[in-house]
């Protein structure tokens, strides 16, 4: 088992309950009330599994720990992407809690259910791709001993990661009750189609094999489409 520094640690923790606080005032303030039940749940789907595979990287894999708490983006264009995406997503979870709230567009109980069953699946894509890349950064880089990955989810797809997301944005406000935060999601999907070229392009130059990992893992998203 290898060791966390503590200052990481209580990076962890901080960035955590920070997380879960700006989340909870996103989705209750909005919404207008404690009584959203669509809006426990998906933290409860969110935060419960978050809280298992920091267990899992304090554990086994601080190294990426580490990684996974850099935020500050090196190249410009995806600073820039990512300030998109986090507006939208935003804006997504904002406009479901307001949908509960005047009741624009309701989803049935089952749809709901659903919805956060494949939020869930989302995570666990995300959580099978770091436990095979130990070098999956949350910033667009190119680490020291960094390697071509081309085992586990990376033989289907060269982004497992941004596909878990996928599933993440696209149920997040079916999740939430809300079919209205859906008009929301075309733009999620272009910050995600924008900073997967940014970083292929980056990753091309810099990374040794990954030319020849693209001529032989040939979608970057979802098998079979793109």
């Amino acid at each position: 088992m290898n060791k966390t520094p503590p200052r990481l640690l209580a990076t962890v923790l901080c960035r955590f309950i920070g997380g879960l606080l700006v989340m909870s005032a996103v989705l209750f303030i909005p919404a207008g009330t404690f009584a959203y039940w669509q809006g426990w749940a998906y933290i409860a789907v969110l935060f419960i599994p978050m809280l298992g595979v920091l267990g899992y990287l304090v554990r086994n894999d601080p190294a990426l720990l580490a990684r996974r708490m850099q935020t500050k983006e090196k190249v410009t264009e995806q600073k820039a992407i990512i300030t998109l995406s986090g507006i939208s997503c935003f804006a997504c979870i904002i406009l479901a809690a307001l949908d509960f709230r005047f009741g624009w567009s309701p989803v049935p109980l089952w749809l709901v259910i659903t919805a956060d069953l494949f939020v869930f699946l989302g995570y666990l894509i995300f959580f099978w791709t770091i436990r095979e890349n130990s070098y999956a950064s949350r910033i667009v880089e190119v680490a020291a001993g960094q390697r071509v990955i081309a085992t586990g989810p990376y033989a289907s797809v060269r982004h497992p990661m941004y596909t878990g997301a996928l599933l993440m944005f696209l149920f997040t406000p079916l999740a939430l009750g809300s079919f209205l935060a859906l008009v929301l999601f075309p733009l999620i999907l272009l910050t995600l189609v924008l900073r997967i070229n940014n970083e292929e392009a980056l990753l091309v130059r810099e990374l040794d094999g990954y030319a020849e990992y693209c001529t032989k893992t040939r979608y970057r998203l979802v098998p079979g489409v793109w």
